[in-house]
C-alpha cells in the first residue's frame, strides 16, 4: 500500500489537486523494461530503496583508528567500532499536478519531483535525514518513462541491464546532514508482482489499488561517506516501484507496513490501512519463500497488534515501534532498531512520517529477518488530494 503515497500529500499541500486520468485495473499486464520507469499520466508514484549498510575494514592493512573505527582487517565493522549495521532509506516521488500536461510553457509545474534520504545510526542513536523538491525539466529534476532513471538536483536512482540480471545505481551527493551514498544494487532474484500480478488493492472501492512490483534481496555494495569520511559497505536492501491514482478511502487516516528480507532468502511483505480509531479498513501482503513460491494475503489475513509505543519529543505523536503481526504464514514480531526514526518532511510532501530499521522475530522470539517499517498518519491524518 504504501509509502509513496506520501508523495500526493505533497501536491496537496501545494493546491495541485489533479482529476483522475488513470486506474489502476486488475488484468492489466506489467510490462517490463517500460513499467521500471515513470507513468505520467497517475497521480502518485514512487521508487522506494531501504536497506542495511555494514562498512568493512581495509582487507590488507592492520587494525587502525579511522572512519571504520578498530577492527580486524576485513571484519564486518562501523564507525563506532561495533557490528551493528546503518539503515538507509532513498525515496523518489513523482507527482501529476492539475496543470494541463500539454500546456505550452516549459514553466509550468506539470509533474514535480520529490525525494528523502534517510540514514539511521542505531549506536548513535541518531536519524539523518534529508528532503528535496523541483519541477520536472531544466535538467535539474526527471523521470524516464522508458526505464527506471530518476535524477533529482545531484541524486539519482537508475537502473541497468538485462531483466534476468540487472542492478541499480544510487547515487546522493552531498547531503545537508552530513552523508553520501553510492551504492550498487543487484537483483538477486526475478521481480515481484505484489497482490494480483501486480494489481495490489488498498481499499474496499475497487478504484483504490495501486500498480506495485517489489524487488527484495538485493545485494548492496558501494561506499557511505559520513561527516566527510569515506568508507566502503556491504548490505541487503529492498525496492518497491508503486503507482497509482487513487489510494486512500475517505475513513483511511493512514497506513502501516513492512517490507522484511528473511535470513533464509524469503521475503514478507505485510500492510494495513487504519481508521482514526485504529481498527484495520483493509490489509494485505505476501510472502514469497526462497524457493519461489508466493503466497498472497487477503484483507482478512492480516492483523496488526501494536506491543509498545514510542512519543516523539519532536511532534508528540506517539508511533507503535514494536508489533505483533497476524499472517497466514505465522505470527511474527516487529521490534524497531531504534525508536526515534521519525521523518519531518514537511517542506517538499507536506507530511510527518516514522520509517526506520526494524528486526523480524518468529513466533518463537528467533530473529528470522531484517528490514523497513513505515508508519503513517500519526502526527496527523494524511491526506491525498
Amino acid at each position: 500500500m504504501r509509502r509513496r503515497a506520501v508523495l500526493a500529500a505533497g501536491g496537496a499541500l501545494l493546491g495541485l489537486r489533479a482529476p483522475a486520468q488513470h486506474i489502476a485495473r486488475p488484468g492489466a499486464p506489467i510490462a517490463l523494461p517500460r513499467d521500471f520507469g515513470a507513468h505520467p499520466g497517475f497521480r502518485t508514484e514512487w521508487w522506494y530503496v531501504t536497506g542495511w549498510l555494514t562498512p568493512k575494514a581495509p582487507a590488507a592493512s592492520p587494525p587502525q583508528r579511522g572512519m571504520v573505527g578498530l577492527g580486524r582487517p576485513g571484519a564486518d565493522i562501523d564507525v563506532h567500532g561495533v557490528a551493528e549495521p546503518y539503515g538507509f532509506q532513498i525515496t523518489f516521488f513523482r507527482s501529476r499536478t492539475d496543470v494541463p500536461q500539454d500546456h505550452p510553457s516549459a514553466f509550468a509545474a506539470r509533474q514535480l519531483l520529490f525525494a528523502h534520504a534517510a540514514l539511521t545510526d542505531p549506536v548513535a542513536g541518531k536519524l539523518r535525514h534529508d528532503q528535496r523538491i523541483a519541477r520536472a525539466g531544466f535538467g535539474i529534476a526527471q523521470a524516464s518513462e522508458q526505464d527506471t532513471d530518476v535524477r533529482l538536483r545531484g541524486w539519482s536512482l537508475r537502473r541497468e541491464g538485462p531483466l534476468d540480471d540487472h542492478r541499480y545505481i544510487a547515487r546522493l551527493d552531498a547531503s545537508a546532514q552530513g552523508f553520501e551514498l553510492a551504492l550498487e544494487l543487484a537483483a538477486t532474484q526475478p521481480v515481484l508482482l505484489q497482490g494480483d500480478a501486480g494489481y495490489s488493492r488498498k481499499g474496499p472501492d475497487a478504484g483504490q489499488a495501486s500498480y506495485y512490483l517489489s524487488e527484495p534481496q538485493l545485494v548492496v555494495t558501494g561506499t557511505l561517506t559520513l561527516a566527510g569520511r569515506q568508507a566502503a559497505v556491504s548490505g541487503r536492501a529492498w525496492l518497491d516501484h508503486e503507482w497509482s491514482d487513487s489510494l486512500l478511502h475517505r475513513e483511511a487516516v493512514g497506513w502501516d507496513w513492512i517490507g522484511m528480507n528473511l535470513d533464509d532468502g524469503g521475503a514478507l511483505t505485510a500492510f494495513r490501512l487504519r481508521r482514526s480509531d485504529g481498527s484495520a479498513l483493509w490489509a494485505g501482503g505476501s510472502l514469497r519463500s526462497r524457493d519461489g513460491r508466493l503466497q498472497v494475503f487477503g484483507p482478512g489475513d492480516v492483523a496488526f497488534t501494536p506491543l509498545r509505543v514510542w512519543t516523539s519529543p519532536a511532534t508528540q505523536a506517539r508511533y507503535p515501534v514494536q508489533w505483533q503481526i497476524d499472517t497466514p504464514a505465522g505470527r511474527f514480531e516487529v521490534r524497531a532498531r531504534l525508536d526515534a526514526q521519525e521523518l519531518d518532511s514537511r517542506a517538499s510532501t507536506g507530511t510527518v512520517y516514522w520509517e526506520g530499521l526494524s528486526e523480524l522475530f518468529d513466533a518463537q522470539g528467533q530473529r528470522v529477518g531484517r528490514g523497513y517499517l513505515e508508519l503513517t498518519g500519526y502526527a496527523s491524518p494524511l491526506r491525498l488530494g
